[in-house]
């Protein structure tokens, strides 16, 4: 017979209870005497700190042997393990099962109520949900663990597209219509390639034939041009990239602006002032936005926001950046504006991210320059 568990966090919130445990689940109300739930740095889900008079509110679950199976595969994903408690119920003391950290466990940070996390981040944690639970008898531990940080930056992604302003000029017709047949992740590491069978409105009216895509699912990035408007200087990241190498170019290190995928909760702004310091070792003093959009829609999902950002470019500013637990290998360039222009005009800015960025700054350079 499966023992009840105790939920004290995320788990708690019905919608994302049921998603993982696969079946309607009722919870029944229950402290843990002698602990508190606290945040943790960092991240959106909560942790049991021990504290002697307190009491952590949370719920009693029973539920059958195939949903517990499901539910250590999710905390799996979060490096948690089961441990037996005494709880108290209405009905008394009671021995159940409770998640807790294999190792260590992270640092508690401050407070932490479910009503907060279901506002906040509760959608997004719901899609990621989907996603791990997806990869249940195919990938557990380390390997279900690495693939968590991007679940959860292509579900952030997922929240975002979902609150897209309806079109003016383009079709209107909502995703809903859409007809999937069947929906396959071929591959899921790093980045997530599924194919798709299905059939979607035409204009002409009724349905399309049913169709076959591939799709490579990928979480939003930042793109950033540094920028001095007072020496008309920009900085640009040089590294070997795996798309012109595989393509067959002959010197597959690129010339780009700085870039980096958006973190769950964070903003564009947020990550483009973080990969700023990553990449390049720049504090930013401002940002202009350049613009939105997809690079490749026939058959991703990446989306890049687009900006300048404003800084001081000294002589003696270039050098050896990257993080290492990400295996960059960057240095930086500083280039004054003649020969950024000699990039676009011979093609060796051959990216176009920075197509559009140079195109844009051609465009503002004046203003800029004026305003510094």
């Amino acid at each position: 017979m499966v023992k009840p568990l105790f939920l004290f966090g995320t788990l708690r919130d019905p919608q994302l209870l049921d998603l993982v445990a696969g079946e309607p689940v009722v919870q029944e109300p229950a402290v843990l005497h002698g602990w508190r739930i606290a945040g943790v740095d960092q991240a959106v889900y909560p942790v049991l700190v021990r504290s002697d008079g307190d009491q952590a509110q949370g719920a009693v679950i029973r539920v059958s042997q195939k949903a517990l199976d499901r539910l250590v595969h999710y905390e799996d994903a979060f490096g948690y393990d089961i441990e037996e408690i005494e709880v108290v119920t209405d009905a008394g003391p009671e021995q159940a099962l409770v998640f807790q950290p294999i190792k260590g466990g992270p640092a508690p940070h401050g407070d932490w109520a479910l009503s907060d996390w279901q506002a906040s981040s509760g959608a997004r944690s719901r899609f990621a949900a989907q996603e791990l639970m997806s990869y249940m008898g195919r990938f557990s531990g380390g390997a279900l663990q690495f693939r968590r940080a991007q679940a959860e930056a292509r579900a952030h992604s997922r929240v975002e597209a979902g609150q897209m302003p309806r079109p003016q000029v383009g079709t209107d017709i909502p995703a809903s219509e859409v007809q999937v047949k069947s929906q396959q992740a071929d591959h899921a590491g790093y980045f997530v390639t599924e194919t798709i069978q299905l059939r979607h409105p035409t204009f002409q009216g009724g349905l399309s034939e049913e169709i076959t895509r591939e799709v490579f699912v990928a979480a939003e990035a930042v793109i950033l041009l540094p920028y001095d408007p007072v020496r008309d200087r920009i900085l640009l990241v040089e590294q070997f990239r795996m798309g012109p190498w595989r393509r067959g170019a002959t010197y597959p290190w690129m010339l780009e602006p700085v870039a980096g995928r958006v973190d769950p909760g964070e903003t564009p702004e947020s990550t483009a002032r973080r990969e700023s310091v990553e990449e390049a070792g720049l504090t930013l003093r401002g940002l202009e936005r350049i613009g939105s959009g997809y690079p490749t829609p026939g058959y991703s999902t990446e989306y890049f926001h687009v900006f300048l950002g404003l800084c001081d470019l000294p002589d003696g500013i270039e050098g050896h950046h990257g993080e290492e637990d990400e295996h960059e290998d960057i240095r930086t360039h500083v280039l004054d504006w003649a020969q950024a222009e000699d990039l676009l005009s011979r093609g060796e800015a051959d990216n176009m991210p920075l197509v559009l960025a140079l195109v844009w700054l051609s465009r503002e350079r004046s203003r800029l320059r004026a305003t510094a």
